[in-house]
């Protein structure tokens, strides 16, 4: 974990004022609010998982902090953010819900709307920042789902809430080579545990029991990118859908199942090839990692998405950006 914040660091004569401004400077613009005469007691550590940032907050000091339309105007930064409760039970509010949340579960919300997260005594969490770009859901689709709990109990938040506490406990303990990978698992398991939320929330919207669909399909796609043989019937299969209406899925997204399912192949086995610390493993076996086994074939789709062969680019890696546009679409 990189910065450290503690109040036992602060002078005592303008504790409060200096916690307030430590907090808006690193958590971004806040509001926060407590009561000048309470004992502040806490850290921040913050740090980075590739393009994920991590945070870990503790406090004894009930108070809240409040993202209002002014500090918004003032800085927006796009991006989503998603608290864990490691221990006591905060409470966070966004889009007319609010939920207290329990050990292990966590909620997300968007920082480019008010929300306010408020502690009524001891809390301990993890604070995640994704950029919206990173996050596979569909517009508007957060919406629906912010200030609710997503709980630990089963499917993929039965992984993500366990990973998330551990990745902002060891942070420092991380290579970078490693962690650009570990920051796609973050991201995909998120993705996935919200996709599983949103399905169980009621009364949705047709419109948004598609976006909710197609999200799910994306999580499926994601998981299986490495088998050769997934192809739209074997995704509309699996949930019960017919390949036509997939097709019109992905219509919609201005795409094709095919088109996303190489592209995202394609992404993953670019980090792969950029990637220091999988040197050893030839081009042929980083495609049949990812589903693409005929090497000519991937070295013809790679030359169209990314301007240079896929052995070519490994040779340049150093000269190449950390953070390429996304492929373009190969048909």
């Amino acid at each position: 974990m990189g910065v450290l914040i503690r109040t036992s660091d602060l002078p005592v004569t303008n504790r409060h004022d200096a916690w307030r401004a430590i907090v808006c400077d690193t958590l971004g613009p806040l509001d926060l609010r407590i009561d000048p005469d309470a004992p502040l007691r806490g850290e921040i550590e913050l740090g980075r998982l590739g393009s994920v940032g991590v945070g870990r907050v503790r406090t004894s000091t009930p108070h809240s902090v409040h993202r209002t339309p002014g500090l918004i105007h003032r800085d927006n930064p796009d991006v989503y953010r998603v608290v864990l409760a490691v221990s006591g039970s905060p409470r966070i509010s966004q889009d007319g819900r609010a939920t207290q949340l329990r050990r292990d579960e966590f909620a997300i919300y968007d920082f480019t709307r008010p929300y306010e997260l408020a502690y009524d005594g001891a809390v301990q969490l993890a604070v995640f920042s994704l950029p919206h770009e990173l996050l596979a859901l569909p517009p508007g689709a957060v919406s629906e789902l912010t200030a609710l709990p997503v709980t630990a109990e089963r499917g993929a938040a039965a992984l993500a809430a366990p990973l998330l506490r551990r990745v902002a406990f060891d942070l420092g303990s991380y290579q970078p080579a490693g962690a650009d990978r570990l920051a796609t698992v973050v991201l995909d398991l998120i993705g996935a545990a919200v996709a599983e939320r949103m399905d169980q929330a009621e009364a949705l919207p047709p419109d948004s029991r598609r976006r909710t669909l197609l999200l799910r399909v994306r999580a499926f796609i994601e998981q299986r990118l490495g088998q050769a043989d997934l192809d739209p019937a074997t995704v509309a299969a699996a949930h019960h859908i017919s390949v036509r209406y997939l097709h019109r899925l992905f219509e919609q997204e201005h795409t094709t199942v095919a088109a996303y399912i190489r592209r995202r192949r394609l992404e993953r086995c670019r980090a792969d090839l950029a990637d220091a610390s999988m040197r050893d493993l030839s081009v042929s076996s980083i495609g049949a990692r990812w589903g693409l086994p005929d090497s000519a074939h991937l070295s013809r789709l790679f030359r169209r998405a990314y301007g240079m062969p896929p052995a070519e680019y490994r040779r340049v890696g150093a000269l190449v950006s950390p953070r390429p546009e996304p492929a373009r679409v190969v048909r």
